[in-house]
């Protein structure tokens, strides 16, 4: 029998660490809420999420950055 698979794009790149202070993943950028409901999210909302996360990530390499530069 052969099995159809449903082959959702997603920007999960493993490296599942939330950011404490933003809330968000280091990794891809998700909420856990995003993250969460991201199967159940037609394909128009998880567009808008994935135009959404490059800002994301260098909000969270910036703020990275600054901690480090402070401590």
């Amino acid at each position: 029998m052969i099995r159809d698979e449903i082959r959702l794009e997603s920007p999960c790149t493993k490296v599942c660490v939330v950011h404490p202070a933003q809330g968000l993943c280091i990794g891809c950028g998700r909420s856990l809420d995003e993250i969460a409901r991201w199967i159940d999210f037609d394909a128009a909302e998880r567009a808008r999420i994935m135009t959404a996360l490059p800002a994301r990530l260098k909000a969270l390499a910036s703020a990275a950055a600054a901690a480090t530069a402070t401590a």
